[in-house]
């Protein structure tokens, strides 16, 4: 089953145990209806490269990878239905193998970066349904390692910047503590289907 499929449902699961009249909206249940919170959370990144960019030449397949990454935020919910947060990410080096008329090799993408996002949340009780969209400012390095000639490595490293969104479920513990699972989309530069799954918290104050 795909990523976004299994987010799906589990959103769907979580809205039905919500809407029954035991998780009615209470604070006393969800935790502080506004105020500061800081968050981290652990994960895969799944990259789809599509090309190398300057450094592809007679390359002619690009096997998908991915790695764990982990990321931390900070935010600050404005209402109970709106937040904003800033990101830090690390996707990790997800690499794998490559063919081409010219040379075979493996690849190595070593990405990070920062995005600030506006957050929309449904409570339902303890229980949270949230989207999320924003923009991914990256460092990206890539190194391709060629079997011909000579084990030769080449390297590019370069800054983008592009749209990132997502969403996902949550529940809340001891009125401050929050566990979710999300979903992201990520539009890293010549990789623009790429995804992430996250386990993650946060402590709301």
């Amino acid at each position: 089953m795909r990523i976004p499929h299994l987010a799906a449902v589990a959103a769907v699961a979580l809205a039905g145990f919500g809407g029954s009249g035991a998780w009615a909206a209470d604070s006393e249940l969800s935790g502080p209806v506004s105020g500061p919170y800081l968050g981290a959370g652990w994960g895969r990144f799944n990259l789809k490269i599509d090309s190398f960019g300057t450094l592809e030449s007679g390359v002619s397949a690009i096997t998908h990878s991915n790695d764990n990454a982990f990321k931390i935020n900070a935010g600050y919910r404005f209402t109970p239905f709106f937040a904003l947060e800033a990101d830090y990410f690390d996707f990790g080096k997800p690499g794998s193998s490559f063919s081409g008329t010219g040379s075979n090799g493996n690849y190595k993408l070593r990405v990070s970066g920062f995005a600030p996002f506006a957050v929309a949340t449904l409570p339902l009780g303890p229980f949270e349904v949230f989207g999320k969209a924003g923009w991914l400012y990256s460092d990206n390095n890539l190194k391709l390692y060629l079997d011909q000639p000579g084990q030769q490595v080449l390297q590019s490293s370069h800054s983008a910047s592009n749209f990132i969104y997502g969403g996902g479920v949550g529940i809340t513990f001891l009125r401050h503590l929050n566990v979710n699972a999300e979903y992201d989309r990520v539009r890293v530069e010549n990789a623009k289907d790429s995804e992430a799954l996250w386990l993650a918290a946060q402590w709301r104050f």
